[in-house]
């Protein structure tokens, strides 16, 4: 079957889908973009995700219609006939002048992507991720602080360092040093049987996952606290375990190939765990 994307009002295929080449987005890093989970062909908190993408489009004076973008994305599920899947939504401010100014540019460029997803194996969220500090920080006085911009390759060159040092994931601190969040993840921490995570204003995504655990830890009788966290208090973590969209919630048993607490994903992480999975379920059955 041949893949359709979403491109500017239309389905296309895939192979036969072209942006402008003055298109801002691809010369300067000028858009957003969201990464969601479909479940069984419905798309958890999409109306969050929109939300996020439109406040940063009003900051970045991008025109940004939910409906449409909301529409987008079903239409292009269901195109390629897909139940579980990833989808990447694309918004940039659209073509512009051969001369860099966003005044020039007209209707914004909306590129939607799906495909079928494959979590991963129960195997993987037995063993958790393991975890290096990058060399790379969050500037949390960044205007783009707190929005999924196109600018990602810092995120990316975290990423690569990971690689490079045989770990899953890279945690980055802000300017302050301290934890602000993984190059593509929130990050929580337990100590003592409280759930802690860094506030917004150390310059971290407001994570639509991350949001849903504050809001499930509390729903359980969870203690969650936003608050600036040090490398000690990290690394003196009783559990830790990152968040996204695509693979919920992550157990991290290693940091900088040490273990965290036992090394093993703690009882905190598995009832939140749970605790995910049925909130999923239960908010797309109504």
């Amino acid at each position: 079957m041949t893949e359709l994307v979403y491109l500017n009002g239309s389905l296309v295929s895939r192979d036969d889908a072209c942006i402008a080449v003055l298109d801002y987005g691809f010369l300067y890093g000028f858009g957003l973009f969201e990464t969601m989970r479909a479940y069984g062909g419905h798309v958890f908190r999409l109306d969050r995700h929109l939300k996020r993408l439109a406040r940063s489009g009003e900051n970045l004076g991008i025109a940004v219609e939910s409906a449409v973008l909301e529409r987008a994305v079903m239409e292009t599920i269901r195109a390629n006939g897909l139940g579980d899947a990833r989808i990447r939504l694309t918004v940039s401010i659209g073509e512009g002048g051969v001369v860099p100014d966003p005044t020039t540019c007209g209707e914004p460029t909306v590129l939607v992507v799906a495909g079928n997803f494959q979590p991963f194996s129960e195997e993987v969220y037995q063993k958790g991720f393991s975890a290096v500090v990058s060399s790379i920080q969050r500037n949390s006085w960044s205007p783009l602080s707190g929005m999924k911009t196109l600018n990602f390759l810092e995120s990316m060159l975290a990423r690569r360092e990971a690689r490079t040092a045989g770990a899953d994931e890279a945690l980055l601190l802000n300017e302050k040093g301290l934890l602000a969040e993984a190059s593509m993840s929130n990050v929580f921490l337990v100590s003592e049987g409280s759930l802690r995570t860094p506030g917004l204003e150390s310059g971290v995504l407001p994570g639509v996952t991350r949001e849903a655990v504050i809001e499930l830890a509390g729903g359980l009788g969870i203690d969650a606290v936003e608050c600036d966290i040090t490398m000690g208090d990290l690394m003196g973590a009783e559990e830790v375990f990152l968040t996204n969209s695509v693979m919920e919630i992550m157990p991290l048993t290693t940091v900088e190939g040490n273990p965290v607490g036992d090394g093993k994903p703690g009882p905190v992480t598995q009832k939140l765990m749970a605790g995910y999975g049925e909130m999923v379920r239960r908010e797309l059955s109504t």
